[in-house]
């Protein structure tokens, strides 16, 4: 139990499926029995009207039904009730009932019984008020500094307040610009009305500028002169709160501190009588409802406010002086004087949770037991402090920031890869160059350990990659409960994706209403994009994997492959993609290597990375625990700058492409206004082929649309075959320096940092700032400059740049660092102590970046010792293959493509000028 709790004394449950509002609630002497005792009045939208009178001595198990006075279903919903002198005859309290079309007042009387439950109490209509305009609240007082009775002023929906003395009606107005009905309140010192209007102003009405205003007999517009007699209504002060209000209240039980109180959606505002703040107080909840009442300090305004966080805050003036948690959200709360306790808090919610309570804490009775004194043991003490330092440096140097999953997940989610291939076919392209597209089919089961809401399952896979359908919304689901999906996935495009690997996420909310991501993993086979095919003997490229255990029959490795084989011994196997290209697969009868080959650089890495995961399975179910793998080179650097100079070029491109569609547009808009500007003109003047060149402009603008959304198929296509290279450039220095699988990780995550290009940040720029990184910190050739590096702060904003050289270098100087036993790491970087005279440089400025030429002005050449790792050039059939690439370039990296000219020749075609 919380120790700030409200004291719970006395509480009811009012009715089933009945609602309360703000208004349904006041307390007073209503049945006027002169022992200054209140009564709890409440009313409800369902037209129950309910009385209360809880006391000590009726605290047992019947004390709802003891206390409770009265209760009549009235005809009507009761939108407010209020206890006031309503009677011009008499000075008796009366009660005001509000209902949405009628104002009724009733006299509440008890007669007294012969036995102890013999009270009886009686509701007695006076008088009423048929309304012809709908009520939306009211507020009463003595109007006009009439003394001895209340008036009462109604608020319609549509903004007309009507005044009612008694059992007369006065007078109506409307209020000026009105939308939609506020909080309205009377401030019985200046003698006017408050309300907030819909432009979340606080405005002021006096009685005597409501009296003397246009008579309201019909809506009339407020910015028009009135026909009749009479003035146009407009407030006497206005003040902007920002903010729709909740309610208002003016406090008068104290003279000193003349204050108006607006409770606002996420401020508490205290003005003077004079529209000057006080104070204003800003709330970090929701707030429900409030109450000023009396201070024992002059000069300040205690206060209840009620919030969504079922809290009950008590306020002196902005300073928080308690707190005390409510069993509901309060809609309103009152104070009343009942029997035998004083300043009860009566609360109400929503729905009719009626409850009387106080300030007070609920204090421990536990006591601490005495410890017995004893020396303490230093040795022991230095030692444990020594293990916890030692756990906190594991934890630092581990920098997890993704918090450790729970023993017992909410759901488990399994994914299954169909061994056989789906028939018929579910891809949308059926053939690529004459070959069938297979698609394969993947069963998803999601069994869930408590019960699931609104979960959402997303599939994802690599481009260009599809399935036939990647969102799936799932049934609410119970404890134990199972549910499958299925779907097929199928190559959508004539080139080869980076990974066969697929992504399921599930996205639900826990019991406990906390979001929650579940993310599973699935491969789909190499048979999806390809087809057994026969050996290839001539190719371009070839890498040699080196093995340290016998040779291995192929066809026993890729058993699905080896029925279609024409190769009876096993030592080669071909694939034949479906995107063109095809990959050879030898295996050397004498020595432990095997070799990949291909006229594709790129569409070697599935192949490479199928083969080398098949081995490493293979091997470990015959209990092989020391099989090693390797790569003794040399690295294919060029062969890899290829695929980098390809994208970076289809980069350079598409900017300019988009640089010739700017100017054409505002050559197309210049046009436009000129054609306009004549077209406008009332004298006719020739067009002078202005509407000609509109038109070859137009076509000129339509043909560069077309030929960059050409070029950026082609630079997505460049850039899925750059991951290609960039995973087997990857791969292969893991093999060749025997790197771990963190260290892999690194070296992936440096050389692949996005996972596609953006117009904003491109793969070169980010590369080449990882690769970078990675030279100056733990691939550094001196501790000194890695604390150079830890030293310095920010650097250049990253951009597209000119060309690759810089890229270029660094990787090779990235493979040399690596072959030389450079060692990646991470968790090094917190080790470095950074000397005194390195810590000055940590200003911006401070500290030189990898140096990129010599004095003299000359590019560095990379070091002898890389030579014998890097090819210095490629082979002739190299130059064969890519001979089209550099035709296509046009042998100029700043020149446009090949169709950009095209379309250059086609806009040159066009007898015209162009503006300027």
């Amino acid at each position: 139990m919380s120790l700030f709790k409200a004291r719970d004394w006395w509480s009811a449950a009012l009715g089933e499926g009945e609602e309360f509002d703000q208004g349904c609630l006041c307390v007073g002497d209503v049945d006027n029995s002169g022992t200054g005792h209140d009564k709890i009045v409440v009313g409800s939208y369902m037209g129950m009207l309910r009385i209360f009178s809880p006391n000590a001595n009726k605290l047992s198990d019947g004390g709802t039904a003891d206390a409770q006075l009265l209760e009549v279903q009235l005809q009507n919903a009761i939108i407010q009730v209020e206890v006031g002198k309503f009677v011009s005859c008499s000075d008796l309290l009366h009660l005001a009932v509000l209902h949405p079309r009628k104002l009724s007042v009733y006299s509440v009387t008890g007669t007294s019984g012969n036995v102890e439950h013999g009270d009886q109490y009686q509701l007695k209509l006076v008088y009423e008020h048929n309304l012809q305009r709908t009520a939306f609240n009211m507020t009463y007082g003595m109007f006009g500094g009439v003394t001895g009775h209340h008036s009462l002023c109604i608020q319609s929906m549509d903004g007309m307040l009507m005044f009612f003395e008694q059992d007369s009606y006065s007078f109506g107005r409307f209020l000026p610009g009105f939308l939609l009905p506020g909080p309205l309140a009377y401030n019985p010192r200046t003698d006017s009305f408050l309300t907030v209007s819909s432009a979340r102003q606080l405005e002021g009405y006096k009685y005597e500028t409501l009296a003397i205003a246009t008579d309201a007999e019909s809506r009339q517009d407020s910015n028009l002169l009135p026909k009749t007699g009479g003035k146009r209504l407009t407030p006497d002060w206005t003040f902007v709160l920002g903010e729709q209000a909740l309610d208002i209240s003016v406090p008068s039980f104290s003279h000193s501190s003349s204050s108006i109180m607006v409770l606002g959606e996420r401020n508490l505002f205290c003005l003077r009588d004079n529209a000057q703040i006080r104070f204003m107080k800003k709330l970090e909840f929701n707030p429900s409802c409030f109450l000023p009442y009396i201070s024992v300090k002059d000069g300040t305004i205690n206060l209840l406010l009620g919030n969504h966080n079922n809290m009950l805050l008590v306020y002196q003036d902005i300073t928080l002086k308690w707190a005390a948690q409510l069993p509901y959200v309060p809609v309103a709360v009152r104070v009343a004087n009942l029997l035998e306790l004083k300043g009860v808090v009566v609360s109400l919610s929503s729905d009719g949770h009626l409850l009387c309570s106080y300030m007070g804490t609920d204090p421990s009775f536990f006591s601490t037991p005495k410890v017995d004194a004893r020396e303490a043991d230093y040795e022991q003490i230095d030692a444990e402090m020594k293990k916890l330092q030692r756990f906190i440096r594991e934890a630092t140097r581990t920098q997890d920031i993704l918090p450790k999953s729970d023993a017992v997940d909410d759901l488990s989610v399994k994914a299954t890869v169909s061994s056989c291939l789906d028939t018929p076919s579910q891809a949308l392209i059926q053939d690529i160059d004459g070959l069938p597209v297979p698609s394969v089919t993947v069963q998803v089961k999601v069994k869930t350990n408590s019960v699931l809401q609104s979960a959402k399952l997303s599939i994802c896979v690599q481009p260009p990659l599809a399935v036939t359908q990647d969102q799936f919304v799932l049934e609410p689901m119970g404890v134990g409960s199972t549910k499958e999906v299925a779907f097929s996935a199928f190559l959508n495009a004539q080139y080869l994706p980076a990974d066969l690997t697929g992504d399921i996420v599930v996205s639900y909310s826990s019991p406990t209403g906390v979001p929650r991501v579940l993310q599973s993993r699935f491969s789909l086979p190499l048979a999806l994009v390809c087809l057994p095919s026969s050996p290839a003997k001539n190719t371009t490229f070839k890498i040699t994997v080196d093995t340290n255990q016998p040779p291995v029959d192929l066809s026993a490795i890729f058993r699905e492959f080896s029925t279609k084989t024409e190769d009876k011994d096993g030592n080669s196997l071909a694939f034949q993609f479906l995107s063109g290209a095809k990959v050879t697969v030898l295996a050397s009868k004498t020595s432990q290597r095997y070799r990949i080959q291909s006229d594709s650089f790129e569409d070697m890495w599935l192949v490479v990375k199928e083969l080398v995961q098949r081995f490493d399975q293979h091997f470990s179910k015959l209990g092989t625990k020391d099989f090693k793998k390797s790569f003794s080179g040399p690295m294919p650097l060029q062969e890899y700058f290829l695929s980098v100079d390809n994208h970076f070029q289809l980069r350079v491109s598409a900017q300019q492409y988009q640089d010739l569609l700017s100017e054409r547009a505002v050559q197309f808009r210049a046009i436009q206004r000129r054609l306009l500007t004549r077209f406008k003109d009332k004298t006719p003047a020739p067009l002078q082929n202005l509407d000609k060149l509109l038109d070859a402009t137009y076509n000129q603008v339509i043909a560069l649309a077309e030929a960059a959304e050409e070029n950026r198929a082609l630079l997505e296509q460049a850039f899925v075959r750059l991951r290609s290279a960039t995973h087997l450039l990857v791969l292969l220095l893991s093999l060749w320096q025997g790197l771990t699988p963190d260290q892999t990780a690194i070296l992936e995550a440096t050389l692949l940092p996005l996972l596609q290009d953006t117009p904003q940040l491109g793969w070169e720029e980010s590369c080449d700032a990882a690769v970078s990184h990675l030279l100056r910190s733990c691939l550094s050739r001196s501790p000194k400059d890695q604390a150079t590096s830890l030293a310095q702060a920010g650097g250049p904003v990253l951009g597209l740049p000119q060309d690759t050289t810089r890229l270029k270098k660094h990787i090779a100087l990235l493979c040399d660092r690596i072959g030389k036993g450079g060692r990646l790491t991470l968790a090094s970087e917190a080790n470095v102590q950074i000397p005194a005279h390195i810590q000055n440089l940590a200003a911006p400025g401070g500290v030189e970046p990898i140096a990129e030429v010599s004095g003299d002005g000359e590019e560095l050449e990379p070091p002898q010792e890389m030579t014998k790792f890097i090819k210095k050039k490629p082979s002739k059939k190299v130059k064969k293959v890519y001979l089209w690439q550099r035709q296509w370039r046009g042998g100029d990296g700043g020149r446009m493509v090949a169709y950009h000219s095209t379309i250059k020749r086609h806009m040159q075609s066009h007898s015209c000028c162009f503006l300027q």
